[in-house]
């Protein structure tokens, strides 16, 4: 059914002049060769399909290429120099192209009720996987960065995300949920809200552990859209060793040959244990453990992770 009309013509006429036998009263000799002479254009004809489809088929990799090309520049490749502040970010798609995205910036337009500029994190995973999450995944790129380049707050930032996603989400069926906070570069007050999100894991110094629920739904659900005020916004306090771990839930629902999650409750403890170090090596311990899980048992989502960690 994925071939075109005129293809479907052909593959009918291959698998008639292949399987069917033509029912000629010629004699057997005559018979031989007609059968045999229509088997050779019903072969004929399946090979030039299969060329057809290789050529599309290549044609189309060689797209998907481009745009995870594009899609790579959409995303930060390294964070910004942030004094008191590491941070290290890590994605492996599950398909050439991916519905995750992370993003870390300093916004060049102070907000107007503080006058600073603000650093902006961001994490969100659209509905669905391949092509359509990641074109839904770069509108919703290009719609943070709009809101963001202007002097608006964050709440007024989360509303209108919302209303985008809200209009491009097929009645709800392409949601996005999301992670976005911002950051106060001097005092490291950091306030937040969660959409529909896997919440974060906040580590403190002393070794306690904070989950960041404070927000609402999932972006792009239009039942909830009328009421302005379903994202109320969380504030923490950033202290110099605290950690910082948001994630998307290909993480905690990467699966092992056996079927099994590896779930929060292991990324927790692998949260819980890890030493002082610096971000990256944080980063690199959270996806070696995922990987170490899973071996080499199929990926079935989207993995993307953001650590940061307070140094001073």
């Amino acid at each position: 059914m994925m071939l075109t009309p005129s293809r479907r013509v052909l593959l009918l006429l291959a698998i008639v002049f292949v399987v069917i036998q033509p029912a000629f009263d010629l004699g057997k000799a005559s018979k031989f060769q007609i059968d045999l002479q229509l088997r050779g254009i019903g072969v004929a004809i399946l090979f030039v399909l299969l060329a057809l489809e290789l050529a599309d088929r290549i044609t189309m990799k060689r797209d998907l290429e481009i745009a995870r090309e594009i899609q790579e520049w959409l995303v930060p490749k390294h964070a910004p120099s942030v004094t008191g502040l590491d941070i290290a970010f890590a994605t492996r798609p599950q398909n050439t192209v991916a519905g995750d995205y992370y993003d870390v910036f300093l916004r060049t337009v102070p907000v107007h009720d503080s006058g600073k500029k603000p650093l902006l994190v961001a994490v969100a995973d659209v509905a669905g996987k391949s092509v359509p999450a990641a074109l839904l995944m770069a509108t919703f790129q290009a719609s943070l960065h709009s809101l963001t380049a202007t002097s608006v707050t964050l709440d007024e930032i989360v509303v209108g995300l919302d209303r985008y996603c809200c209009a491009h989400s097929l009645d709800g069926r392409r949601f996005t949920t999301a992670f976005l906070a911002e950051i106060d570069i001097e005092t490291h007050e950091m306030q937040y809200v969660n959409a529909g999100h896997n919440a974060p894991i906040l580590r403190r110094a002393a070794g306690s552990i904070e989950r960041l629920s404070t927000g609402g739904p999932p972006f792009g659900i239009p039942a909830f859209s009328q009421n302005e005020e379903r994202y109320p916004s969380g504030r923490v306090h950033l202290e110099a060793g605290d950690l910082l771990l948001i994630f998307t839930d290909g993480v905690i629902e990467a699966v092992n040959e056996r079927d099994e999650e590896y779930g929060e409750a292991r990324l927790l403890q692998c949260v819980q244990t890890t030493p002082s170090e610096s971000a990256s090596a944080t980063m690199s311990r959270v996806m070696g453990e995922v990987n170490a899980f899973v071996g080499p048992a199929r990926q079935f989502d989207d993995i993307t992770s953001l650590v940061l960690r307070v140094t001073a």
